[in-house]
């Protein structure tokens, strides 16, 4: 938000009487001792949840569910969180909201939450919300961010009528309820907000939805937007929001922008077709790919070498590794370095192939965009990295394993065909 889009000091002023104030929601809810103890019993609720859902045992009834269990427990959150509840009751003459009828659906919502439990990043949150939104799951909408705040609460904030209404007053915009771009868009709007009056708010989402919600249900009226452009600027936050929930779209250099869990997916899809057991990272193994999650299909451990050797927590987290159903050798590992540091993927390389798995591996691959070829070529040379130089890694382009992944499924066999479409970086 620009300078002259708020008039800062009324906002200030306000945001200091807010917290002064014992009757509003910092002291009164954010400043609670016992809030930070319903963010664990809340997290188990949810956790509890998604064991049913993927057990086949939750039911197709709202009352008596877990769910119902772990949404009261937010509804009960003193006054922000009134009502969170209703936007999971079961509306009969509406059919909605449809997890409780639709198998598929409920299962949809079961991976939602399972991702956002098990993840700890910005990216993978918002992307567990886009695969959710993909689903169109009619009357499930961003009431959900409910529930993710208390998983997330530095990364998604609450969601209810009461503050979209102070958001829109406080910013001119005009954010709708229901809509998962929209509220994608007030998050953006709100995480400015905040850093801009950090000093008197929090890294914690809950202190700047709650003043917002106080101007939303009436006990303090918005500051005065003197020549403000706030609707303009939701509109292009919201414009972005779209943008980048677009399933495909064009990166600079020409090449066809993929998510790192697609490539994934890819190697996944890859190594079960030639007959060998996956691994997926530990960390993404939740993550929704394809109308299911990243792992299936996938092997849960990494016996017979999965023990608590050194260098082993670091092996877990390798992208994809594909392991001979018989001998437990590890023919090919695999690191995804879609956009993150390059430096820290060859380090779990080296820790894979200098620790006591190596006898077992046969061949290391770094996974990337064809424009990253040089970046890659450039981190292998390092002299920190000479050890490289004496095991056998290739580069693999994202074009090249998209070009020829469904003839290799096809008619590959063993690791000839990966390797005739990868290159030698030693």
């Amino acid at each position: 938000m620009l300078d002259s889009e708020i008039n800062v000091e009324p906002l200030r002023r306000l945001i200091e009487s807010w917290r002064a104030d014992p009757g509003a929601t910092y002291r009164g809810w954010f400043l609670w001792e016992e809030r930070l103890k319903n963010f664990r019993s809340i997290r188990r609720g949810i956790e509890q949840v998604v064991r049913e859902i993927e057990k086949g045992s939750f039911g197709n009834l709202y009352k008596g569910s877990s769910l119902e269990i772990a949404v009261k427990s937010v509804a009960e959150q003193r006054q922000i969180f009134k009502g969170a509840d209703h936007a999971f009751l079961w509306k009969p003459k509406l059919r909605i909201p449809d997890i409780y009828e639709n198998a598929e659906n409920q299962r949809a919502f079961g991976r939602f939450l399972d991702t956002s439990a098990c993840c700890s990043t910005e990216v993978q949150v918002l992307e567990a919300i886009a695969a959710l939104e993909r689903c169109q799951i009619k009357g499930l909408g961003p009431a959900a961010a409910n529930l993710l705040y208390f998983l997330h609460p530095t990364i998604a904030p609450p969601f209810n009528t009461a503050i979209v209404k102070g958001y829109n007053s406080v910013t001119g915009a005009k954010v709708r309820l229901g809509s998962w771009p929209d509220y994608l868009a007030m998050r953006v709007g709100m995480l400015r907000l905040n850093a801009r009056y950090r000093d008197l708010l929090s890294n914690d989402l809950g202190a700047v939805a709650g003043l917002l919600f106080d101007v939303g249900s009436g006990r303090y009226p918005a500051p005065p937007k003197e020549g403000a452009d706030g609707l303009d600027t939701w509109a292009r936050d919201l414009d972005e929001i779209r943008s980048k929930a677009a399933v495909q779209t064009t990166g600079p250099n020409g090449e066809t922008d993929r998510t790192h869990t697609e490539i994934q997916g890819w190697l996944r899809d890859v190594g079960l077709g030639l007959g060998y057991d996956v691994w997926i990272a530990a960390n993404d193994r939740s993550r929704a790919y394809n109308g299911g999650r990243l792992s299936d299909g996938c092997v849960g451990d990494l016996r017979p070498f999965d023990g608590g050797t050194a260098g082993m927590d670091a092996v877990r987290l390798i992208d994809v590794l594909w392991l001979d159903k018989g001998e437990g050798a590890i023919h090919a590992a695999f690191e995804v370095e879609h956009t993150t540091s390059i430096y820290s993927g060859i380090v779990r390389m080296l820790d894979l192939a200098l620790g006591p798995c190596g006898s077992l591996l046969k061949s290391l691959y770094l996974v990337a965009p064809d424009s990253r070829e040089a970046e890659v070529r450039a981190q292998v040379a390092r002299p920190a990295f000479a050890a490289v130089a004496n095991l056998d890694v290739r580069f693999l382009a994202y074009s090249e394993l998209e070009r020829h992944r469904e003839a290799i499924i096809r008619f590959g066999e063993g690791l000839k065909a990966i390797r005739s479409v990868s290159k030698a970086l030693t």
